[in-house]
């Protein structure tokens, strides 16, 4: 090989390798796309909806440690967030935030009261009926979230396996904020 051929396979090679790395700086510590795999989020997601979920708003976790970078800002009620499921199998799990440490959450009437008031905002948390169903979802019964942890529900409440179930999501194991849906072309979108 000439030296000519040499000098471009190395622009492509070094070329290449910086696009991985940035790839995987941009994946690990700003944005990653998710598919949604089920219909517990139905109508905010639909099945097959590929969003964007932003992992630096709340403070992107450096890999192989329990270090998070500094956040943005803390999660608030009515947030979409991303988080790996406490229960196994391991998988990464959308839901709703209703409510955050030190809060109190009850179901009843199919309503969510947060601290014993009924939330009415944001509207979308007031938007959807909520069954009560599993171990921390008791019609009219009282939970504490615990310190570091949320309390998190599926907009299609007859559908979601959540909070009600499996009690809370540890801080440690949340990913991010949906931010936007990007697939299919029809439904792109900002989300609120």
């Amino acid at each position: 090989m000439n030296k000519r051929v040499k000098s471009q396979l190395r622009e492509w090679a070094e070329s290449i390798v910086i696009a991985v790395v940035l790839a995987l700086i941009i994946r690990t510590f700003v944005v990653q796309a998710f598919k949604i795999p089920s219909g517990s989020m139905i109508p905010t997601f639909e099945i097959g909806d590929r969003i964007f979920v932003s992992k630096f708003i709340y403070g992107a976790r450096i890999p192989l440690t329990d270090i998070h970078l500094p956040a943005l800002r803390q999660p608030r009620r009515g947030d979409i967030i991303v988080f790996r499921s406490p229960e196994p199998p391991k998988k990464d799990f959308v839901k709703r935030l209703i409510a955050t440490e030190g809060e109190r959450v009850s179901i009843r009437d199919g309503c969510i009261y947060i601290n014993g008031a009924m939330v009415e905002n944001p509207s979308s948390v007031r938007s959807f009926y909520y069954y009560n169903k599993g171990d921390y979802g008791k019609e009219g019964e009282e939970v504490t979230v615990p310190e570091d942890s949320y309390f998190v529900l599926g907009d299609n409440s007859a559908n979601s396996r959540d909070s009600r179930y499996w009690g809370f999501v540890p801080k440690k194991s949340l990913i991010g904020k949906a931010v936007c849906i990007y697939w299919p072309l029809n439904r792109i979108k900002g989300i609120k």
